[in-house]
């Protein structure tokens, strides 16, 4: 029995002992986890701010191919999307008299009547509606043709009128087609009417552009709200902020494993940058772009090249 006590003091010993050990491994490794994360800097650099609307390609100006007489088409040279030259021919019509007299040729000659004649395009332009056809009977006046004056082209851009400080003649824009092609556009002028349903005042916008492009074809243009210079920018992807969007962060490194928070006040943003109005930061100074995410007030960092 004596020897049995100090056995067990000894076995007791190195028990607690390997437990206040094992304590402190799990401690200290508590203490070296570390987020990985990738840093970068503030900018000085301008930055705008747009809106962006909706606007549809159309001409302004269309004329109409008519009829000089009453008869049936015998040839047409009309193609829709085709461009013609003003004074050049686009339908032959045979008249109604003609055509009735053409059946007594075989037995008379004297009744050897063409009376054939020929409609031109009025003006020149793109062909943008034919309406009538080889056979087709017309009568004096009917459509035959529409044909879109090119130089007429213009964007019908729809603002709304509280906006419509952002859209004054004169200013530039860009406009995005839906195959991701951008065209630098101005606009020219603005419609006299607002529209009663909507309360929206249509603008046309002359487009800078080599390329053919479609009537009713859809736009979107970006219409600039707020514009600096210089301004302290930076990453969008920096700025953190709480549910309710009223209040925001980023994550400063002040050594090369520790990251605090830092309030920051925004001012313009756009889709890749936000600009940082207060505190300024100094180029020398580093912010999180990625990891940052749930971080607390202050955390050990670990930086990926």
């Amino acid at each position: 029995m004596n020897k049995l006590i100090p056995a067990l003091a000894a076995l007791l010993l190195f028990t607690s002992g390997g437990c206040k050990n094992i304590s402190n491994t799990d401690e200290e490794a508590q203490t070296e986890v570390k987020t990985p994360v990738t840093v970068t800097s503030v900018m000085h650099s301008g930055i705008s701010e747009s809106i962006q609307l909706s606007a549809v390609s159309g001409y302004l100006k269309k004329n109409q191919v008519k009829a000089t007489v009453t008869g049936y088409i015998e040839k047409s040279l009309a193609t829709v999307g085709g461009f013609v030259e003003a004074g050049s021919p686009l339908f032959y019509i045979r008249t109604k008299e003609a055509s009735a007299l053409a059946k007594f040729h075989s037995n008379d000659t004297s009744y050897a009547i063409k009376g054939l004649l020929l409609v031109k395009a009025p003006e020149s332009g793109i062909l943008t509606e034919v309406n009538k056809f080889v056979n087709d009977y017309v009568s004096d006046g009917d459509a035959m043709a529409t044909i879109a004056q090119k130089n007429s082209f213009v964007f019908l851009l729809n603002v709304p009128y509280e906006l419509k400080k952002y859209a004054s003649v004169g200013s530039g824009c860009i406009l995005l087609l839906p195959d991701s092609t951008k065209l630098e556009g101005r606009i020219s002028s603005q419609m006299s009417v607002v529209d009663a349903a909507s309360q929206t005042q249509s603008y046309q916008i002359k487009v800078y552009t080599g390329l053919s492009l479609p009537e009713n074809l859809l736009a979107t243009v970006q219409l600039v709200k707020n514009t600096k210079q210089k301004a302290q920018v930076a990453d969008k992807s920096c700025i953190l902020s709480n549910e309710t969007m009223d209040n925001f962060w980023v994550m400063k490194l002040i050594n090369d494993s520790t990251a605090v928070k830092v309030p920051v006040t925004k001012g313009i943003s756009t889709n890749e940058r936000i600009e940082i109005l207060s505190p300024q930061f100094s180029p020398d100074d580093r912010i999180l772009k990625t990891g940052q995410y749930g971080l607390s007030d202050t955390a050990y960092v670990h930086i990926n090249k």
